[in-house]
């Protein structure tokens, strides 16, 4: 089966505007003259975050990574991030949902683990899109490297 690559990029797009059109409304943006709203990220930036696997931006309600795994994951779950992912090169197996082994707050609003049980578990490949909200569990295994894919996490507000 032949992905459509610009159709899906397309798509992850539309979504990713219609999930960060709310937060970016209420957060100051990155801007390099008064009145512009638009950062523009040059391509060594982002490929030298892609190299280590870094954050490329971040802002009070969102933050876009240059995901990079080279080996398995921990366990994760954000109590306020949800995860928007595109897959860009290589495979794992993503885990999602069920309980978390193990798990320890690293930082604020955030868990870590040695593992998962009882979680769904999904084959990831380029071209791939997937939405993970906040408090739920997942983690990647079977991570054949490198496994690339960028990261946008929106950050809902403090109750």
């Amino acid at each position: 089966m032949t992905t459509n690559t610009a159709g899906v990029a397309a798509t992850f797009a539309a979504v990713l505007a219609l999930v960060t059109a709310p937060a970016a409304a209420q957060a100051p943006r990155a801007t390099t003259s008064p009145g512009d709203a638009v950062t523009y990220l040059p391509a060594d930036k982002v490929n030298a975050a892609f190299a280590k696997g870094l954050p490329i931006l971040e802002t009070g309600t969102y933050k876009v990574t240059a995901g990079r795994r080279d080996r398995d994951g921990q366990a994760e779950v954000h109590a306020r991030d949800t995860d928007i992912m595109y897959v860009l090169e290589g495979t794992a197996t993503l885990v999602t949902g069920g309980q978390v082994v193990g798990g320890k707050s690293t930082a604020a609003d955030e868990i870590r683990g040695d593992a998962i049980t009882g979680g769904d578990a999904r084959p990831l490949v380029k071209g791939d899109v997937i939405i993970i909200p906040n408090g739920v569990p997942h983690l990647f295994k079977d991570v054949k490297p490198p496994f690339l894919y960028y990261v946008v996490k929106v950050t809902s507000p403090r109750p």
